[in-house]
């Protein structure tokens, strides 16, 4: 059985509110260490308002989310919500890839929250992260195409070098909002198996936004509906 040390995000009571539009009212639960927990719910229900109050995109209006024994509401200061932030992937529906830099770049991008500005702005990776990101690279089977720009993948290929960057932050939280929501039924199922290994293999707390209940079914160990 899990115990409170498992935990890795605790939500109580969320609440998102836009004016007088509620986004999000009253959503509480929890992730556990290796878990993958599924969100389902219809397009406007909320799901991807929940995940950027989770990583802190936009500020919640109410309620508590703790991750990792801190409450990420009340922090404040911009140098602990990047110390926050690098310890929560985030793999998106419209991928968020830089279109003009090489696949192995992208993917090196999972490191920037651990370098300093001046490094980032250079570009100046440590031998050890970039052998990191070839392993993964070759994990998942893209090692053939390191070199090439991301905008010239297909969309499972962009949303694989998604997962990569996210893998090199080395999350102890993933969020993936809608992560196949634009791919066919042959790289929805490659993404959701990589997002399932990843949380499996690396002990990662996983929490997915879809809108398949027959996908959500496969992959999740629990579902939220919202």
């Amino acid at each position: 059985m899990f115990g409170k040390m498992d935990l890795v995000l605790d939500i109580k009571n969320l609440k998102k509110y836009y004016n007088n539009v509620k986004a999000v009212e009253n959503v509480s639960f929890s992730v556990k260490q290796g878990e993958l927990v599924v969100i389902i719910g219809p397009s406007g229900a909320g799901k991807s308002t929940v995940l950027r109050c989770i990583n802190r995109m936009v500020d919640a209006t109410d309620g508590e989310i703790w991750f990792e024994g801190k409450d990420i509401v009340k922090i404040k200061k911009e140098k602990d919500l990047k110390q926050l932030r690098r310890k929560i992937g985030m793999i998106f529906q419209s991928y968020n890839l830089v279109y003009r830099l090489s696949v192995f770049q992208n993917v090196l991008h999972g490191r920037l929250g651990y370098m300093s500005q001046t490094d980032a702005v250079l570009g100046r990776y440590k031998e050890a992260d970039k052998r990191k990101a070839l392993d993964i690279l070759e994990k998942i089977g893209l090692k053939n195409m390191i070199y090439k720009r991301a905008g010239e993948l297909s969309g499972g290929q962009k949303q694989r070098v998604g997962i990569a960057r996210a893998l090199m932050q080395e999350p102890s939280l993933l969020l993936c909002d809608e992560p196949i929501a634009s791919l066919d039924p042959s790289s929805s199922k490659i993404i959701m198996d990589q997002i399932h290994a990843m949380a499996k293999e690396h002990n990662i707390a996983c929490l997915v936004n879809l809108h398949q209940v027959d996908i959500a079914k496969t992959y999740a160990d629990r579902i939220v509906g919202i």
